[in-house]
């Protein structure tokens, strides 16, 4: 029994010096000074400049028109542009369909006789197109009377046009290029 009297009296001292121990203080004094100096280059490299072409489509399968864009940049100037073009085939396809369905069938007929190709199958066929509202022997006589009325003639000088507009639009385009560079 002594023994463990003597163990539960140490333990208390122990504890006991252990609660009023002073707190441990640490003082530190630090001194310093920093100097510098820099310098800094910053350079910035863009992206070319860019000539971006026009976004032209049809959203309609119904339109008859084509869309064409383009673009040209050089380090100093960009150009972009674009247009649509009718597709005269298309309409005329449309208007003999619509002329069809509302039961207008010569002039149907003779809306698709305007392109080169039907006037010859209808002549080889041995149905001319119609001339003036005359049809078959009489459109025949006087389709050979007024040869110059046909539509390959007139689409002759319809092309001759469309290739001086052509050529014009591609000698200015190729100007402005050269100009550009």
């Amino acid at each position: 029994m002594y023994r463990i009297l003597l163990s539960v009296f140490v333990m208390m001292l122990i504890s006991t010096s252990a609660m009023g121990a002073d707190p441990i203080v640490t003082q530190s004094t630090t001194n310093s000074s920093v100097n510098s100096k820099s310098e800094a280059e910053t350079t910035v490299k863009s992206p070319p400049p860019s000539a971006i072409s026009p976004s032209i489509n049809n959203s309609n399968s119904d339109v008859c028109t084509i869309g064409f864009s383009g673009a040209v940049q050089t380090q100093v100037l960009g150009i972009s542009g674009g247009s649509a073009v009718r597709d005269m085939n298309c309409e005329r396809l449309k208007l003999s369909k619509v002329l069809y369905d509302m039961g207008m069938k010569v002039a149907a007929v003779s809306n698709m006789c305007q392109d080169n190709r039907v006037f010859s199958a209808m002549e080889m066929a041995g149905t001319p197109c119609p001339f003036m509202g005359k049809i078959g022997e009489e459109a025949k006589q006087l389709w050979d009377t007024y040869p110059e009325l046909r539509p390959q003639d007139m689409k002759d000088k319809d092309e001759l046009k469309t290739m001086v507009k052509g050529g014009l639009f591609g000698a200015g385009a190729l100007g402005l290029l050269l100009l550009l560079l």
